[in-house]
């Protein structure tokens, strides 16, 4: 059995309500996205969620991939902007592309009403916008367009999920908005994705993570045990569940600690 499938095998046993599968600048992954979508499904994962950005492709592509996904028998669909190819600093949509994820968001309902597109959210803000009020108007154009959820951007202070909940019913953003979750492995990459997404990391994760060596397995442990205080809080205090960020390192997700957590407190 392959490293793939073994850790798909395991990754069962935390009993997700769905599992998404990313998708490379301008189609680069398209087949090995759909087939891995295809085999975690023949697997028994009950939801499966395959990405699709507009990067690098033109309205009729963008079309092409919808219905190739709908003929295989999905439903779901994460969509997103994408960020920039590597080597740009600045996101240009393709010849006859789109030009965020609200217009492809459309584009899938049009084309299948039955899509349920799921759509990111920043809890902190996305880099490029220049307000936070202009970033919960992009947000609010996807939902209006016909985003059935919202995922969030990682954060590591649940202050800032309930505070950001609170502004978008505000704003009249009614679907549900899961909260996006890294369990960290070590300080390095905290550091790393927190600078690329615009996320605060706590003094308090940082200091422990130093305490213990940085990365390793003590290094991981805290950032484990620190996503499980987080999943616990947001439960109780009413978020529809979580989204694990796994970034192709499903050791973190699969510790001993993680999974018992889930088994025994429910997801």
């Amino acid at each position: 059995m392959s490293p793939l499938r073994i850790a798909a095998a395991q990754l069962l046993a935390l009993r997700p309500d769905f599992v998404t599968c990313t998708y490379g600048a301008g189609g680069s992954t398209r087949q090995r996205t759909l087939a891995i979508c295809s085999m975690l499904r023949d697997m028994g994962y009950d939801a499966v969620m395959p990405h699709l950005t507009c990067v690098g492709s033109s309205r009729e592509e963008l079309i092409a991939t919808a219905d190739e996904i709908y003929a295989r028998g999905f439903r779901n669909i994460m969509t997103l902007r994408g960020d920039p190819p590597k080597g740009d600093t600045t996101f240009k949509p393709a010849p006859d592309g789109l030009a965020n994820a609200s217009e492809l968001v459309t584009l899938l309902k049009s084309r299948h009403a039955d899509f349920c597109c799921g759509v990111a959210g920043y809890p902190e803000m996305h880099p490029e916008a220049v307000s936070l009020e202009v970033d919960l108007a992009h947000l609010k154009r996807k939902a209006d367009a016909g985003g059935g959820f919202v995922t969030t951007q990682l954060f590591f202070d649940n202050r800032v999920y309930f505070d950001f909940v609170k502004r978008c019913r505000a704003a009249g953003i009614k679907v549900p908005i899961v909260p996006g979750l890294l369990p960290a492995i070590s300080l390095k990459q905290v550091q790393r994705m927190c600078a690329m997404c615009r996320a605060t990391l706590p003094d308090g994760l940082a200091r422990a993570m130093e305490a213990a060596g940085n990365e390793g397995e003590a290094a991981e442990y805290v950032g484990i045990r620190w996503a499980e205080r987080q999943i616990m809080e947001l439960i109780a205090g009413g978020a529809p569940g979580v989204h694990l960020y796994i970034l192709n390192r499903s050791k973190a997700v699969l510790s001993g600690e993680l999974i018992h957590f889930f088994q025994h407190a429910g997801r």
